[in-house]
């Protein structure tokens, strides 16, 4: 049983433990509890429905991490503006940062990746993270490079869907879980004759998702996980 314990899929990385007296008292206690889960497990993914606060979690989250090192949070081209704005409604100052100009928290543009050495940072936030969904996309090869050693990851996503294996296993692989190729050895089949196709083993079905909710965590409503939703219908 010890030998078998050793051979657990679940990743052990560890993240900081924070309580929720530290937490602001701008979140709702589920996105609280969201925010100490992901600064527990150091590495994290929050699929979070529309709504829900993802930028609100994500400013937290790096508050917290700031104490570890300089945190940058990347948002698609319209986003960045609209995050710095969000974080001041709660009195964090973030600024924006088209390069690295020292500051110790900042959000870029993804198109503005290269513009960054990832050496220098403890944390990084991907804000809509479905970005990392294209398999041969140019920006989600370099943002897996870019940040492998990166010690914190945080990706924010209102859209995997459950059946897209590839970007769940791109989440897994940028956030260090396992890389997309071993998830797909361990856990699938190839679906017929063609070799894009993959069919998630029956027997490994429980084995899958437990490995998922390791790593990720799925919202639609705060009730999935067991709050109430008052404010929310």
């Amino acid at each position: 049983q010890e030998w078998i314990g050793k051979k657990s899929l679940i990743p052990r990385r560890q993240g900081i433990t924070v309580s929720a007296s530290e937490i602001s008292k701008h979140l709702f206690e589920f996105q609280s509890d969201l925010t100490r889960w992901a600064l527990a497990k150091g590495c994290a993914a929050l699929f979070a429905d529309t709504g829900l606060g993802k930028t609100l979690m994500q400013v937290e989250w790096s508050r917290h991490i700031l104490k570890q090192g300089r945190v940058l949070i990347f948002t698609p081209l319209a986003v960045a503006q609209q995050t710095v704005a969000e974080a001041a409604r709660f009195g964090v100052t973030l600024a924006y940062l088209p390069e690295d100009d020292g500051s110790d928290f900042g959000v870029s543009n993804y198109d503005r990746l290269h513009k960054f050495d990832p050496a220098q940072f403890a944390g990084v936030v991907l804000d809509e993270s479905s970005i990392l969904k294209n398999m041969d996309g140019k920006t989600r090869n370099l943002l897996i490079e870019m940040f492998r050693e990166t010690p914190f990851k945080l990706c924010c996503s209102a859209t995997p869907a459950p059946n897209d294996f590839t970007e769940l296993g791109n989440h897994s692989e940028f956030l260090g879980a396992k890389s997309r190729v071993e998830m797909l050895s361990e856990y699938f089949v190839h679906d017929g004759g063609s070799t894009a196709d993959w069919r998630l083993k029956g027997h490994a079905v429980s084995a899958f998702w437990e490995w998922i909710a390791s790593w990720g965590a799925f919202a639609k409503r705060p009730s999935d996980l067991g709050y109430s939703d008052e404010g929310f219908n």
